[in-house]
């Protein structure tokens, strides 16, 4: 959902339970951009990718330009997980071996239900494998994170997790890579928090579960076509954390809940230390207050922000000073943007979910618009 937590009654519960903490106000909150500005679009969007079968989630493009999506193990059909685009075509990825995974195998060496990808600029995919299928719980504790070497598309590590830090109501969805400082951020969408990653000594730790900043706002109405965002028994879904991004110096950590307009952010020196007492990091959270609902979220290496307006159907770039302006707009192909990857060659990538139109939301009928495509805008 980075960037989704809907579906199951295991799950919406566990999201509807974590909604019920009261928002704190922060002293270091800074004003919003409560205005977009529309520009005239730099470029058209172009596509990149379609899959008339299968419904994905991320995108990840290398920086030698390959291209990789994932497809999550939400819905009865599904085939594989990771995929590099090769020629217009979906090629399994790192083989077929990691996405052969049916219910009863063994989960460890297998790809179960895959959230994320991440190419990072080391040469090396980051998979994020929550492993709910249906998005219900943990599949037999096989939640994990997979690094890959790119130059061999061999597995490098499999990063593993406590109950502490993501047990079975966890569901880890998008992550953001410091390998400057060795480290992994990560949402808990689930149950609220981010999931840090010692890269280097594959020890964790799950923060800000008890702070207000990972709960999606109970009084914000996220709609579509005036319509609120609801299941089929018409409760409403509350999403928590989800969307994260991490500044270009590595000393920000920005996030927010999926269905409210806030943001917010914490310096990630705190986070990097392990004796960091838990209220210290939820006292220092910076709340940089109300902009649009997006999923994923990207940084540029000048420190501009990308987003995708999903009541809107829109790519807003954030600049420096908070300010929003909208690139472009268009409510045939932007629907429900999901995920962002930016190419060398300055391009951004976007995953086209369509999870509004799932059959979860829409009376059991599956109103999705095949294909799933990637598009991308230039910069």
């Amino acid at each position: 959902m980075k960037k989704y937590i809907i579906g199951s009654a295991l799950a919406i519960a566990a999201l509807l339970l974590a909604c019920g903490n009261k928002e704190k106000t922060n002293e270091m909150a800074q004003p919003a951009a409560t205005d977009t500005i529309q520009e005239t679009p730099v470029a058209q969007l172009e596509e990149v990718f379609a899959d008339s079968t299968y419904q994905l989630t991320g995108v990840a493009v290398s920086p030698d330009g390959r291209v990789f999506t994932n497809y999550p193990y939400w819905l009865d059909k599904h085939s594989y997980s990771v995929v590099e685009v090769k020629d217009g075509k979906p090629v399994p990825y790192p083989d077929a071996n990691w996405n052969s995974f049916k219910k009863g195998d063994n989960g460890d060496n297998k790809f179960v239900c895959v959230q994320a990808v991440v190419a990072d600029e080391k040469g090396y995919l980051w998979v994020v494998d929550a492993a709910g299928i249906g998005l219900g719980p943990v599949y037999q504790k096989s939640n994990k994170v997979i690094k890959i070497k790119l130059a061999d598309n061999s597995i490098e590590r499999i990063y593993k997790f406590p109950e502490s830090v993501a047990g079975k109501d966890s569901y880890i969805n998008d992550i953001r890579i410091d390998n400057t400082n060795g480290f992994a951020y990560m949402t808990s969408s689930s149950n609220g928090g981010i999931v840090v990653l010692n890269t280097k000594t594959g020890d964790s730790r799950f923060v800000l579960h008890d702070s207000p900043s990972v709960l999606s706002d109970p009084a914000y109405h996220f709609t579509f076509n005036g319509k609120e965002f609801a299941k089929v028994d018409g409760s409403i879904p509350k999403i928590n954390s989800d969307g994260i991004a991490l500044s270009p110096d590595k000393a920000w950590l920005y996030y927010k809940p999926l269905t409210d307009d806030k943001l917010y952010r914490v310096n990630t020196t705190l986070l990097r230390d392990f004796t960091t007492p838990l209220k210290t990091i939820n006292d220092k959270v910076e709340d940089l207050g109300h902009f649009i609902t997006t999923d994923g979220m990207e940084f540029d290496k000048d420190g501009n922000l990308y987003l995708g307006d999903l009541e809107k159907s829109s790519i807003v770039k954030m600049t420096p000073d908070l300010k929003m302006h909208t690139l472009i707009t268009d409510t045939d192909k932007l629907i429900w943007p999901d995920s962002y990857s930016i190419s060398n060659d300055g391009y951004l990538y976007i995953s086209i979910s369509q999870i509004q139109l799932m059959p979860w939301f829409n009376n059991n009928v599956n109103k999705t618009e095949k294909p799933y495509k990637i598009l991308r805008l230039k910069l």
